[in-house]
């Protein structure tokens, strides 16, 4: 079990990448909120002791995804809109703004692994570990992301 110490080190380290996973999966601040809560009561109650801080990481990240998975399954989980939330955030230039936009606009499948890789920067490896699928599955999954976040880029340059 974790020393009090260990654990608010842990909550200092990773509050933010829990919250921006599960806001990644579910769109939904409220309900990263309460996901991301739910993950460090976890993390807390966990008597298993962890080798590593990437491994500590690694398993809030897990932890984090089945939490996802778990309020989406539940039948009281209503989805809110993106739109509304993302009306709140600001950005530096507009090409933060399209980029943001084009990748929570695309499908979870996709866009779980492209934070991964590119906003975490984990490996295919440790991806295809996190999500428990093949390495073959998350690289075909980061090339059919990226190309749609390319159509939907251009999309946007053409309307500009």
């Amino acid at each position: 079990m974790l020393t009090n110490e260990q654990f608010t080190r842990y909550v200092t380290l990773y509050l933010d990448t829990v919250y921006r996973v599960a806001f990644n999966y579910i769109k939904s601040a409220a309900d990263a909120d309460d996901v991301t809560q739910n993950v460090f009561l976890k993390l807390l109650q966990e008597r298993k002791p962890f080798e590593s801080d990437a491994h500590v990481k690694n398993w809030l990240i897990r932890v984090t995804l089945n939490e996802c998975k778990n309020l989406v399954r539940s039948k009281w989980w209503k989805h809110e809109s993106f739109e509304d939330y993302a009306e709140n955030l600001s950005f530096d230039n507009p090409a933060q703004s399209d980029l943001f936009y084009a990748v929570m606009a695309l499908p979870k499948k996709y866009r779980v692994p492209i934070y991964l890789h590119y906003y975490e920067e984990y490996s295919t490896q440790e991806i295809a570990k996190i999500l428990k699928v093949s390495k073959n599955t998350v690289c075909t999954q980061l090339r059919r992301g990226r190309e749609l976040l390319r159509e939907s880029l251009q999309e946007v340059d053409a309307n500009v």
